[in-house]
């Protein structure tokens, strides 16, 4: 069985998974899309992956793809694509490097994107924050840790922490208990 999957092409099977994926080489060029997302961003094989980043997401891209080339082995984040209908597009993105079987040096990155369902009404105590940043939000206003809300929510500790870094930037808030008080002034919070 072993010897049949070391033959199995993974990019075609891949190809037909439900979520957007890709594979980007080092020097950010965009080498391998699945259909899904090829639908949402387009055909932009051999363009580098900012194509579909708007400007105010490319810091954290950058660094999430920086971090993978020096060997972190997974990352979630949240951000927004720029689909190709000219719409944005919310997603939590996965990724880890490809590493060469050879000495292990990523040679690549894979990522895969979940996005929101933009069927999902934002809540009406939140209307500019994403559900999820108010689902956290929440969270923080009942004192919880970044290690429980990982837990409580199923994700990663790094995807945890920046949907409070994006919920402080949108609150204008410089730490989480300010991000709170403001809330609660805002009437975001109870």
């Amino acid at each position: 069985m072993a010897g049949e999957l070391a033959s199995v092409d993974l990019r075609e099977i891949m190809r037909r998974v439900r979520f957007p994926a890709w594979i980007i080489a080092p020097d950010g060029r965009i080498v391998w899309l699945n259909d899904a997302a090829e639908r949402l961003v387009g055909d932009v094989r051999g363009k580098l992956y900012t194509v579909f980043v708007p400007d105010e997401y490319l810091p954290l891209a950058q660094a999430q793809f920086t971090r993978k080339l020096l060997g972190e082995l997974v990352t979630d984040y949240e951000l927004e694509l720029n689909a190709a209908d000219g719409s944005r597009v919310p997603v939590e993105v996965s990724s880890v490097p490809v590493q060469s079987p050879q000495n292990g040096v990523p040679i690549a990155v894979f990522g895969v994107a979940h996005p929101e369902d933009i069927r999902r009404e934002p809540p009406p105590d939140a209307p500019h924050l994403t559900p999820r940043q108010a689902e956290v939000l929440r969270h923080l206003a009942v004192g919880a840790s970044t290690e429980q809300i990982a837990r409580e929510l199923n994700i990663s500790v790094e995807t945890v922490r920046n949907h409070i870094r994006a919920v402080l930037r949108k609150l204008g808030a410089r730490s989480r208990l300010e991000a709170v008080a403001k809330a609660r002034s805002q009437g975001l919070i109870s």
